[in-house]
């Protein structure tokens, strides 16, 4: 019989190095997104809940929304 998951994640055969920008240092540096890059796939999660959901997004979709969010 399976295991089910309830929280399924990406297998890795090794984990990702994740990272958040220099500008997060306000307070105690948590206020801001942390992001891995895979050969195919850009995660992002939130740094206040490292093991809480994470949006899977193509490079093509980071790039939009970087130049996007640069924008404003």
């Amino acid at each position: 019989m399976e295991s089910h998951d309830p929280h399924p994640r990406t297998r890795y055969a090794s984990a990702p190095t994740w990272f958040k920008s220099s500008y997060s240092s306000s307070g105690d540096g948590n206020d801001c997104v942390e992001v891995a890059m895979t050969p195919a796939t850009i995660h992002v999660r939130d740094s206040k809940n490292s093991r809480g959901p994470r949006l899977a997004l193509t490079p093509a979709a980071w790039a939009d929304f970087v130049a996007f969010a640069g924008g404003n």
